[in-house]
């Protein structure tokens, strides 16, 4: 039996220093002839083995210990589960309650940095936004539009799951394991090219109880830190010294004013999460239901989250040989608000007054180029039903399986899984009139739109698993599927509404335009068919060897190359358990892991083989005609892009376990990438979709965990520490180009770069040089360029510093990871997660040119910085009268670039288990903590500037006031500012 009680079927009895062996029932029962001083071996696949004298007893009760609790965890490993210690590809682990120390809406803000080689990235700091997610780098090259490529494969509870990661409850979660190399993500074959992510949910417990359980929280969410403007008296000092603009006498500006617009706005944000379960089971079922609410109101006004969730499971055993049950996972989330953004108040004069005589707001206020909406809490808490917008998503996610045992041979399951899921968005929004413009006339507008997403998958799974002569195990498992997804979308606009009541429910009554734009109109039908076989096999818990091939279908790419085969195999030696390891007392385990494997990549845009004509209205003499042109040419050779990889482990156990970590190093090289092809304009047509390119992968990662007190004097303490480090690189671009500039893609390096000029300093009046590098119009305090050209013989450049100067800038840090420690003493128990990142480069565009806060002349409001003046030659920002570039200073995009790198205490919690001494001998279990979120950021150049979370939070063609970057590379721009939050929470059951 195991701890609980429950019998463990099939359980292997073997007399030691014999042949002599049987296998215990399904009630865990067994009898076997063995002489009474011989010694009795049990082993079972998730347990401990365990060697027992008989010492002349007739019976014997056997008690098995999981191997979770000894030598490593169960886990996951995609269609099936594997000891840990017999694992031979790369995969990372962590439990729900581990997960869960980090209160997060969604899965992905709850795993970062807790998990080696997996990037979590900020796109947006809005209400229930999800991270990026990469595992050991980028492989793919993206446009604007396919960032997905190289999103991983999420699997829930074994269905691949086609929503939003932020769909999953945290509460649901058991475990999530990390497939990151080919050897073990080729069983997902081409949906696996970027990695899997396994996620699996609560079930029930057969012949357990019925249990209640509530987990909630709520927090109170404070502003980490205003963006650092400069205030009335630095403002009026900046347009003072640009010379550039002046306060006009009684007008809406004052040099005496002093107006803190962000003080005007922001309000205190709230979260709360409230989570009911009940599971149990049966002596053949089980069964696991719950539901969940989250809400997330921002400390921008109107900006909110909520999610409602339900999810259920149910497994039954029917008579000895068939298992069958469901899982299902719905919910309705509705997002508002997100049409309140942060620039319109940054961007105001610090000089302005914006109350009339009598006290109350004005409508506008005037600056020297702009009249600007006055736009404060109080203007936005008025305008509920005319300033709107608002996204209502519902999905539910569904699963059933049923499960056969051959009778006549042991060890032989067929299972078939069948998944069905429906997701739906609809999205509205509504501006009234004159609202957010300088004119009170400007009409209304108003837009809606709709999406469908009805997605099925059936697996039909062949497993044989049997353990042969006590020391042979193996594990085949063979796999036919077939996949469909289909997706629409449809969406429209209109403008002068007849009264705000219409808001955006009935478009059809606009007085004004009504607008239906192909290009936000979609329809797409995609399939996928795959065969697979891998086979698993150990030898005396020493030598293990996985093997899988596996073979896809898609209908995205062209016939006669849809279909792509692609191997993987691992081994693995246990060195420890090897006879001459017996006396080294100080290692527990060993074990060396090596991988090959070949994954496969699909991620192209359906009918993208196929040629595309698009419409395009013209007039033709006095009549309004309609035609059409070829946008995009066919090609009936697009295949598979497809990545291959090597990976090389090392997991360690040591001291008694209480010490424990992994080494890995790994190089993946993605060959025939995807991408559109751009097409000389002489063609008539952009581009086609071709196979182009290739990119490199390679780095380590570490992970360590120890147990530094083990029960000392009732002190406990528990560390843990992760260190990644990535380096990603653009090997070669079609038809043997070195470099794409419209892109930023350049070989040799990053395939998230920059190109732009280096900044070395400012201008000094003792440097030389000054008039022929910049000409006549450069100026002391100007920004200084690095100069690349040639040189005449006296030393002078040749020319002015031009295009041919901008560098290639790499991007990416030089390592990451996390950190975790728990201190726990007589009930309580207090819990550290961090971050860090080191090197790579941080985009603001609240310091560069495209945010339109940092022009230096005085216009609108100003970031605070350290500029240049006669006075303040060391300054690190050029003279705001030095010479412009549009309507920044010259080269003001170097502005813009900060190092990295930073530490960052995620969460501090601090926790109390009543049941240590209060509640003792209750059946109800009860622990409450307090947990301080995002409490204070360490060695961060941006954050020691500017005050500010150095984690981005924008794509780099978002949150920008013009131009911008490509959308690949994440900034800090001005999107919803990041909180500190102060959580008080519970956990009950009974």
């Amino acid at each position: 039996m195991d701890e609980s009680g429950q019998p463990v079927a099939g359980a292997t009895i073997s007399l030691k220093g014999s042949s002599v062996g049987t296998n215990a029932d399904e009630k865990g029962h067994f009898a076997i002839t063995v002489p009474s001083n011989g010694i009795l071996v049990v082993t079972s696949v998730n347990f401990e083995r365990q060697e027992l004298p008989v010492n002349n007893r007739e019976t014997l009760e056997v008690k098995l210990l999981p191997l979770a609790k000894i030598e490593g965890e169960v886990i996951v490993v995609g269609y099936g589960t594997q000891r840990k210690e017999a694992v031979t590809g790369s995969v990372a682990s962590i439990n729900g309650d581990k997960m869960r120390e980090v209160p997060a809406p969604n899965i992905s803000q709850a795993l970062q940095g807790r998990l080696p080689g997996v990037e979590m990235a900020q796109t947006s700091s809005k209400p229930g936004a999800a991270m990026q997610i990469r595992i050991r780098g980028t492989r793919s090259l993206t446009t604007d539009n396919d960032l997905y490529r190289n999103d991983p494969l999420i699997v829930l509870d074994g269905i691949p799951f086609p929503g939003n990661i932020g769909d999953i409850n945290p509460n649901d979660i058991k475990s999530v394991e990390v497939l990151k190399d080919a050897s073990a993500t080729a069983i997902y074959g081409s949906r696996g090219a970027n990695g899997v992510i396994l996620i699996t949910t609560n079930r029930g417990q057969k012949g357990a109880k019925p249990r209640i359980s509530y987990n909630g929280y709520y927090g109170i969410q404070k502003l980490f830190a205003k963006v650092p403007m400069m205030n009335g008296p630095e403002f009026a000092a900046l347009r003072k010294a640009s010379g550039r603009y002046t306060t006009q006498p009684g007008g809406d500006e004052s040099d005496s004013t002093n107006t803190d617009w962000q003080n005007l706005f922001y309000k205190d944000g709230a979260v709360t999460s409230h989570d009911l379960n009940i599971s149990g089971g049966a002596e053949k079922g089980s069964y696991n239901f719950g539901v969940g609410y989250y809400q997330n109101q921002a400390v921008i006004p109107t900006q909110q989250y909520r999610r409602y969730s339900m999810r259920g499971s149910l497994d039954q055993e029917v008579g000895k040989y068939v298992r069958i049950g469901f899982t299902t996972n719905n919910n309705y989330n509705l997002t508002q608000g997100s049409q309140v953004g942060l620039y319109g108040v940054l961007s105001m004069s610090p000089i302005a007054n914006p109350y009339n005589a009598d006290g109350s707001l004005k409508r506008i206020i005037k600056m020297p180029l702009d009249d600007q909406w006055v736009l404060t809490r109080s203007v936005v808490d008025k305008l509920k039903d005319q300033w709107l917008s608002e996204t209502r998503g519902y999905a539910t996610y569904n699963s059933v399986y049923g499960e056969v045992k051959i009778p006549w041979v042991e060890g032989l399951k067929y299972r078939t899984n069948l998944g069905l899921d429906f997701i739906q968005s609809n999205d509205g929004n509504y501006t009234g009139q004159g609202i957010g413009s300088s004119n009170p006339l400007t009409v209304s507008t108003a837009g809606t739109g709709n999406s469908h997403t009805y997605h099925w998958v059936v697996e039909n799974l062949l497993n044989y698993d049997r353990t042969f002569a006590h020391k042979h195990t193996l594990n085949v498992v063979a796999l036919y599927s077939a996949e469909q997804n289909k997706y629409s979308r449809s969406s429209m606009s209109a403008k002068d509404l007849p009264a705000d009541a219409f808001q955006f429910y009935n478009l059809g009554q606009a007085v004004g335009e009504k607008t239906i734009d192909p290009n936000n109109q979609d329809y797409q039908l995609t399939g996928l068919m795959s065969w697979m076989g891998r086979a698993m096999y150990t030898y005396d818990n020493r030598y293990m060897l996985s093997a899988t091939v596996r073979s896809d279908a898609s209908s995205r790419l062209a016939p006669g190359h849809q279909w792509h085969t692609y191997p993987a195999i691992s081994a693995g030696w246990n060195i420890a358990n090897e006879s001459f390891m017996k006396g080294i007392t100080p290692i527990n385990s060993l074990k060396l892991r090596v991988g090959y494997g070949q994954t496969s990549n699909q991620a192209v845009a359906p009918y993208a083989t196929l040629g595309r004509l698009t419409v395009r209205p013209y007039n033709f003499g006095d009549n309004y005609a309609v035609g059409t042109y070829v946008s995009q040419l066919p090609n009936a050779s697009l295949g598979w892009e497809y990545s291959v990889t090597w990976n090389y482990g090392l997991d360690f156990s040591l001291f008694n376990n209480r010490l424990s970590g992994t080494i890995e190093y790994y190089k993946t090289n993605t060959k025939d990438i995807l991408l559109p092809l751009s097409l000389p304009g002489t063609s008539g047509v952009p581009g086609i979709t071709s196979n182009i390119g290739e990119t490199q992968n390679k780095g380590i990662e570490l992970t360590l965990n120890g147990s530094i007190l083990k029960d000392h004097n009732g002190w406990n303490w528990d560390a843990g520490i992760n260190f990644y480090a990535n380096r990603n690189k653009l090997v070669s671009l079609a038809s043997g180009q070195t470099r794409d500039e419209g892109n930023a893609w350049f070989i040799g390096h990053n395939i998230d770069a920059l190109y732009d000029y280096e900044k070395v300093g400012l201008w000094q009046d003792k440097d030389q040089y000054l008039n022929v590098l910049e000409g006549p119009a450069g100026k002391v305090g100007m920004i200084k360029a690095k100069y690349t050209g040639d040189h005449n013989p006296d030393g002078s450049p040749v020319r002015a510093i031009g295009p041919d100067d901008r560098q290639v800038i790499d991007v990416d840090p030089d390592f990451q990871g996390g950190f975790n420690t728990r201190v726990s003493y007589k009930g309580f128990d207090l819990g550290v997660v961090g971050i860090f990142k080191s090197g790579g480069v941080l985009v603001s565009t609240l310091y560069g040119p495209a945010g339109y806060l940092n022009m230096m002349t005085g216009r609108r409001g100003n970031i605070k910085v350290d500029y240049w003046t006669p006075d303040n030659t060391g300054a690190k920002y050029p003279n705001p009268a030095g010479p412009l570039s549009g309507d920044n200073p010259k080269y003001a995009s170097t502005l813009g670039y900060f190092d990295a790198s930073y530490v960052k205490i995620r969460t501090i919690s601090l926790g109390y288990n009543f049941n240590e001494k209060l509640l003792r001998s209750s059946a109800v279990k009860m622990r409450m903590y307090f947990t301080v979120q995002n409490p204070f950021v360490l060695f961060s150049p941006f954050h020691k500037e500017s005050g500010m979370d150095p984690e981005t939070n924008s794509y780099g063609n978002e949150n920008v006031a013009t131009g911008g970057f490509q959308k690949r590379i994440l900034t800090v721009g001005f999107n919803t500012p990041a909180t500190r939050n102060y959580v008080l929470g519970v956990n009950l059951s009974l």
